[in-house]
């Protein structure tokens, strides 16, 4: 098991995607809002080095954010 410490694997979860052009983009400041094509309801994506391997729902509790893991996706054959 010890050289499992060692891999590294970076976790992204996509709440939503939205497309703006880059003049919108470069004029964002702190706080600036954007829209997103989901709501709260909608499940998210979770990706592991940029591949997707499940899907969940995020869930609040007090200032705490975390994503439920509500289902895995099949790996292609080619990730076996």
């Amino acid at each position: 098991m010890a050289t499992f410490d060692k891999v590294s694997v970076d976790i992204t979860v996509v709440l939503g995607t939205t497309t703006m052009p880059i003049h919108q983009v470069l004029r964002l400041g702190r706080g600036a809002i954007i829209e997103l094509d989901a709501t709260e309801d909608d499940a998210v994506k979770v990706l592991a080095n940029n591949m997707p391997v499940a899907q969940g729902t995020v869930v609040v509790n007090g200032n705490r954010i975390a994503v439920e893991v509500g289902e895995l996706l099949p790996r292609s054959p080619d990730m076996r």
